[in-house]
């Protein structure tokens, strides 16, 4: 059975763990970088998990992490950011239950667009989001850490 809990500050342990996780098992995913977290402090885990207005969750299956994802609301819209899914979650569900859980809270905070980004070539994530209803987009995403890569943009009105 998949499980997904919201998180804060005081969950900031569990959190590092499945953020470590994907940023090494999928290091082209995201704009951070291993590097960048591996030897971060308490503290700055408890102030990612702190941010104003945001809403973070950890899915789990049976009780074994199997995936995260988090929302920021900005000034016109919301952001779904830091999704991933463990290799042992995947097929199972984990992702469509985090989608939903994100795009609930974009809701409950009266966004009608919710915004989110994807690298160019991971297929499966992009496929996650469009059967979820998002579109591409032509605004340009943030720059990879390759300095060539720009993301994809998506979003879905909700």
């Amino acid at each position: 059975m998949i499980d997904i809990q919201a998180i804060g500050p005081d969950d900031w342990k569990s959190w590092s763990e499945l953020r470590l996780a994907a940023l090494e098992e999928a290091p082209s995913a995201f704009g951070s970088q291993l590097a960048d977290w591996v030897d971060a402090p308490e503290e700055r885990w408890r102030e990612r998990l702190s941010a104003p207005g945001a809403y973070q969750v950890i899915a789990t299956i049976d009780g074994t992490p199997a995936g995260m994802a988090g929302g920021f609301p900005d000034d016109d819209h919301a952001e779904l950011v830091s999704m991933w899914v463990a290799p042992a979650g995947r097929g199972k569900g984990v992702g469509n239950a985090l989608m939903t859980a994100v795009e609930d809270w974009a809701r409950g905070i009266g966004a009608t667009v919710l915004k989110l980004s994807v690298v160019p070539g991971n297929d499966p994530a992009h496929n996650l989001y469009l059967r979820h209803g998002y579109v591409d987009t032509d605004e340009p995403g943030d720059l990879m850490a390759d300095g060539v890569t720009r993301e994809l943009v998506m979003l879905k009105h909700l």
